[in-house]
């Protein structure tokens, strides 16, 4: 059965909307009837993003920093006196920047709040208005398998998704245990992605695919949405998340699935 916040005429607020994701959230929630307000720090793509859309009339455009707890609260006064409510929450704007453990310290600050502090702004501007009306609604926060199985690389980004990770459990649990609040909170951890001007890869999921599968996520009442992809099945997921936690419950190294003394140990049995 359809929720409820999928009705025409309900709003969503979708961040990082002027590509990849938040584009084709923004296009979905259109297509359903419903007001779509599209923020992204960049004007000029997000002008290009609207004009994608198959009903210009559905969806309106505003120019925000995320990271940014004021302008995040002055998009929630003008979103509400124009639309008087918000029933989908879609905190999906992100930043690749930041790097490895001694990367440049500037760009670690900027990864955490973007990724991080973006979505808590979302929640802080956002959710009070939500929960007082009283009326079925969604938040989700749009997490990273990187949050969760931790890869060498990007560890500041790996850190950022993390830590909304925890945060998005947190809100959820504070929101169900909160009496009389119809507001729940989700999870969305994507897997390959073509994102962005990225060129499309054999393998990877375009966002339409993401967007189709977190809804019908969403209708099942999932918090934890693990996206599949072309090439990593959701076993091969469970296998990757059960031996980053067993690191722990089994007292290995830190990342065992990347140490040479038990690589191989992981690769045979996830064979």
């Amino acid at each position: 059965m359809a929720s409820p916040v999928f009705t025409s005429g309900n709003v969503a607020v979708v961040t990082g909307a002027a590509m990849g994701i938040g584009l084709a959230a923004s296009k979905h929630f259109a297509a359903l009837g419903m007001k779509v307000c599209m923020v992204d720090v960049d004007g000029q793509e997000l002008a290009t993003a609207v004009g994608q859309m198959p009903d210009a009339s559905a969806a309106q455009s505003f120019v925000v920093d995320v990271s940014d707890q004021a302008a995040m609260n002055a998009l929630r006064d003008t979103v509400l006196e124009q639309f008087g409510q918000v029933d989908f929450l879609f905190n999906n704007a992100v930043t690749r920047a930041g790097g490895g453990v001694w990367d440049d310290i500037e760009a670690w600050r900027k990864s955490m709040e973007v990724n991080y502090w973006g979505p808590i702004h979302g929640v802080r501007a956002f959710a009070p208005a939500m929960m007082d009306r009283g009326a079925p609604a969604m938040i989700i926060n749009t997490g990273s398998k990187q949050g969760i199985t931790n890869p060498p690389g990007n560890t500041a980004y790996n850190v950022t998704k993390a830590a909304l990770k925890h945060y998005t459990e947190g809100l959820q649990h504070e929101l169900r245990n909160t009496e009389g609040c119809r507001v729940s909170a989700h999870l969305l951890v994507p897997g390959w992605t073509t994102t962005g001007k990225n060129t499309h890869q054999m393998g990877a999921w375009l966002p339409d695919q993401v967007i189709d599968f977190m809804i019908a996520a969403l209708e099942r009442g999932d918090f934890y949405i693990i996206c599949p992809d072309g090439e990593v099945t959701t076993e091969m997921d469970r296998e990757r998340i059960h031996w980053a936690a067993g690191d722990i419950a089994e007292n290995r190294p830190p990342l065992s699935r990347w140490h040479p003394d038990f690589k191989g140990i992981f690769e045979k049995q996830s064979s």
